[in-house]
């Protein structure tokens, strides 16, 4: 880089939520993939939707295989994690919005087009958790590439 002032962009980590339309959870693990590349990690995050996957969408299919990837499945079909690994992709680390709602359970999740706030609350907890482990990925990326730097 000629320009010392010039930062390299920060390692992005691909987060695949649920397509599971008509579903709760579904809702839910959408609501929390916005959060987190909206909100909480929107320079080291990007968006691929599920549905883009299983049309085969080539950008779609660039984008895991390039990157890691966080899935947020909304029941046990595990469709997000499922079509990453076979588009080539690798998973970083896969949610399921039941298992995180039971350590949440006090936030209860209702609706569908339209989250109650119980909802939205579960949706929040589970972007805390998402933009910790996009955190651990990015730093892991930054300390090997200081260290290849180092001796390379």
């Amino acid at each position: 880089m000629s320009d010392l002032t010039e930062k390299r962009p920060a390692r992005r980590v691909v987060i695949v939520p649920c397509s599971g339309i008509g579903k709760t959870y579904g809702t839910v693990s959408r609501e929390a993939a916005y959060e987190v590349i909206e909100d909480a990690r929107p320079e080291s995050t990007e968006l691929v939707a599920l549905s883009m996957l299983v049309l085969g969408d080539p950008a779609a299919r660039d984008a895991v295989a390039a990157s890691p990837a966080v899935t947020i499945d909304g029941c046990k079909l595990a469709c997000a994690t499922k079509m990453v690994r076979e588009s080539g992709g690798t998973v970083a680390r896969d949610f399921a919005v039941l298992d995180v709602y039971r350590n949440y359970r006090q936030f209860r999740p209702k609706g569908i087009a339209e989250l109650n706030e119980g909802g939205l609350q579960l949706a929040h907890a589970l972007a805390g958790e998402v933009a910790a482990v996009v955190d651990e990925l990015v730093d892991s990326s930054d300390q090997a590439e200081e260290t290849e730097a180092q001796h390379g």
